[in-house]
C-alpha cells in the first residue's frame, strides 16, 4: 500500500510539474515489474555521481523490472504536453553529471541492493551461447558479473575496461577501452546486437545488418539516441592465468617506440604478441615509491630505489601474456622472445603471475583499500584525452615535464596507444585522424589534506591549462568521456561527424529527452506528436 501511495505521489508530481498528459492509471503500469520512486535515498543517490563535481535534482527514480518499463516511461515523456527528461544511470561512475537530470526521471539500470530492498525481481542473468560464443546481457549488468557468468562456461569477453564495476550500457555508450583495445578494438567493436529504447519510447532490436543506423548511433553515442537494455557481446575462450610485467623507461621516445612496436604485432599469432599493452607516467617521487610496493613480487628482489630518476619523469610499460595449462610450458620462452626486442631499463623488470579474473579485477582491490582510508568518495576531476601519435613528444614536453612536472599527484596518469583500424568509424565515437593514437588519462582525486596541488581547484585549473596548451600548440586532441558546456564546443569535438550526429538525434530523440546531462542538446519540448492510439 505504501509503495503504491509513493508511486501515485511521484506520478502526480510529474503531472503538476511537466503537464504529463497520459492517464495516471496507465503510468501505474510501470509498477507491474519495476518501481517508480520518490524515496529520498533513491533521489539523493541519483543526484550525484563518481565525479562529485555536479549535483542534479531528479523528480523521481525508476527501478525497471524490464525493458518494457523503460519504454513506457520514455514514451510517457515523449507524448507529454510539456515533456520531461530521462537519463539512464548504471553504476554512477560518470564524472561530470553525464547520467544526471534535473526536473526529470533517472532510470537506475544496475539496481543493486536498493532494488533488492524494494522487492523487485532480478532481471535475467547473462545468457551464454557456447556454440555461437556470445552472451546476451541486461544493459545495467556490471562487467564483473558478465565475467563471472561467462567464466562458468570457460569463455570471456574479448575487450575490457580497467574497472569492471561499470555497466554494460554505460561503457558501450562511450567506447569501453583498456589494454586489449590495440588487438580487439574497444568494447563497442565487440558487440553483435542491441535492444534499445529510443527517445520516442520505441523498443528496437538492432545490429550491423538490422536497423544499422540506430546500432551505430548508439555505440559511443553518449546516451543521445537510446537506452541500451540488452547487448550481445562477443566471447572467446578464457585463459586461466596471466603473466603480468612492468618495466621502466627514462626516455620518452624509447618508451613510446616500444609501445608502438608491441601494438603493431596485433596480427601475429597469439604466441608472438602480448595480450595487453598499457603504461603510465610517474611524475613524482611518491608515486615511484608506491609503484613498487603495489606490485611486489617476492621472486624479484630488485629495488626501485636503484633507479636514479634525479627528480625527472619515469615511464612504466605494463604488459601481460595470457596462458593456461596447455601453454604453461612455453610461456617463459614466449615472453622472453618478446622482451628481447624492448629497450627498458634492465634492472626494472617486475613480474607476477595470477589468475585471469584477479588480473581483470585488479582495480577493485585498489578501490577497497581507498574506501577503507576514506579516499574513494572524493571529487574526481578526471581528464581523458585521445592524442595523435605524431604529437605525443610535444605533449610529453609541455604536460608531463611541464605543467605536471615534479608536482605530487593523487592518481595514476595512464598512457597507451591504440590502432585506429580496430575502431568502427560508423559508430558515434570520434578519434584523432591518425593510424595510431594514444589515450592519456589523468585519473586524479581531489583531496582535502592541506596540499594545494591536490585540491579540487588546483587540479581543475591544471586540466584547463593542459587543454589550453594543446589548443595553443595545435595538438588536435579528442576528449574521451567528453565534457563540454556549449554546443559550439560539441560541434568542434565531433567535427565532420556533427551533421550525422545531429541528424541521428532528430531521428531517434527528436524532443531531446535523453541524456541531457551531457549538455549536447537542450530540451526544447516542441508540441507532442498526435496521439491517435494509446502508447502502451
Amino acid at each position: 500500500m505504501t509503495t503504491k501511495l509513493l508511486l501515485t505521489f511521484a506520478i502526480c508530481r510529474l503531472i503538476v510539474t511537466v503537464g504529463l498528459t497520459v492517464d495516471p492509471s496507465e503510468l501505474l503500469l510501470i509498477g507491474a515489474d519495476g518501481q517508480l520512486s520518490v524515496d529520498q535515498f533513491d533521489v539523493e543517490t541519483a543526484s550525484l555521481d563518481f565525479g562529485l563535481l555536479t549535483r542534479a535534482e531528479p523528480m523521481a527514480v525508476l527501478h525497471p523490472g524490464s525493458a518494457d518499463d523503460i519504454a513506457r516511461l520514455v514514451r510517457a515523456a515523449y507524448v507529454s504536453s510539456h515533456g520531461f527528461t530521462v537519463s539512464a544511470r548504471g553504476h554512477g561512475h560518470s564524472i561530470n553529471g553525464q547520467a544526471q537530470t534535473s526536473n526529470g526521471v533517472v532510470i537506475e539500470m544496475s539496481g543493486g541492493s536498493r532494488g533488492s530492498r524494494l522487492g523487485l525481481r532480478k532481471l535475467d542473468k547473462p545468457q551464454v551461447s557456447i556454440k555461437e560464443k556470445h552472451v546476451d546481457v541486461w544493459g545495467g549488468e556490471l562487467w564483473i558479473d558478465v565475467l563471472r557468468s561467462t567464466l562458468e562456461h570457460g569463455l570471456a569477453p574479448k575487450s575490457w575496461t580497467d574497472y569492471l564495476y561499470l555497466s554494460v550500457g554505460g561503457t558501450l555508450s562511450n567506447g569501453g577501452i583498456s589494454g586489449q583495445a590495440f588487438n580487439h578494438g574497444p568494447q563497442i567493436s565487440n558487440v553483435y546486437e542491441l535492444d534499445v529504447v529510443t527517445g520516442k519510447g520505441e523498443l528496437s532490436t538492432c545490429s550491423g545488418e538490422k536497423n544499422s543506423e540506430l546500432f551505430h548511433a548508439v555505440l559511443g553515442g553518449l546516451g543521445q539516441f537510446g537506452i541500451i537494455t540488452r547487448a550481445r557481446i562477443a566471447l572467446e575462450p578464457a585463459p586461466q592465468r596471466v603473466r603480468w610485467i612492468r618495466v621502466l623507461y627514462s626516455n620518452f621516445s624509447t618508451f613510446t617506440g616500444d609501445q608502438e612496436y608491441l601494438i603493431s604485432l596485433h596480427g601475429n599469432p597469439h604466441s608472438q604478441k602480448f595480450d595487453y599493452v598499457e603504461g603510465f607516467v610517474i611524475v613524482d617521487e611518491g608515486l615511484i615509491n608506491n609503484w613498487r610496493s603495489s606490485f611486489f613480487s617476492p621472486r624479484n628482489p630488485v629495488k626501485i630505489s636503484s633507479i636514479a630518476a634525479n627528480g625527472g619523469v619515469l615511464y612504466c610499460l605494463e604488459i601481460t601474456k595470457n596462458y593456461d595449462d596447455a601453454t604453461a610450458d612455453t610461456i617463459d620462452q614466449e615472453v622472453e622472445a618478446l622482451m628481447k626486442r624492448l629497450n627498458f631499463i634492465p634492472s626494472s623488470v617486475f613480474t607476477t603471475d595470477l589468475p585471469y579474473i584477479d588480473f581483470l579485477d585488479r582495480v577493485h582491490k585498489a578501490e577497497l583499500k581507498l574506501r577503507a582510508k576514506g579516499l574513494w568518495e572524493v571529487p574526481h576531476p578526471w581528464l581523458n584525452l585521445f592524442v595523435p601519435k605524431s604529437r605525443m613528444a610535444d605533449l610529453d614536453r609541455g604536460v608531463f615535464k611541464g605543467i605536471l612536472g615534479n608536482n605530487k599527484t593523487s592518481g595514476p596518469i595512464l598512457i597507451y596507444p591504440m590502432n585506429k583500424s580496430k575502431w568502427d568509424q560508423r559508430s558515434s565515437v570520434v578519434t584523432p585522424d591518425e593510424d595510431v593514437f594514444y589515450l592519456v588519462a589523468l585519473l586524479r582525486s581531489a583531496l582535502d589534506n592541506g596540499e594545494e596541488t591536490q585540491s579540487l581547484e588546483y587540479l581543475t585549473n591544471q586540466n584547463h591549462k593542459i587543454l589550453r596548451f594543446c589548443d595553443d600548440a595545435g595538438i588536435k586532441v579528442k576528449q574521451y568521456l567528453p565534457h563540454y558546456t556549449t554546443q559550439e564546443e560539441w560541434m568542434d569535438h565531433f567535427g565532420d561527424k556533427w551533421d550525422q550526429f545531429s541528424r541521428r538525434k532528430m531521428e531517434f530523440d527528436p524532443r531531446h529527452i535523453l541524456a541531457t546531462g551531457q549538455r549536447i542538446f537542450n530540451p526544447s519540448f516542441p508540441p507532442p506528436p498526435p496521439r491517435t492510439v494509446s502508447p502502451w
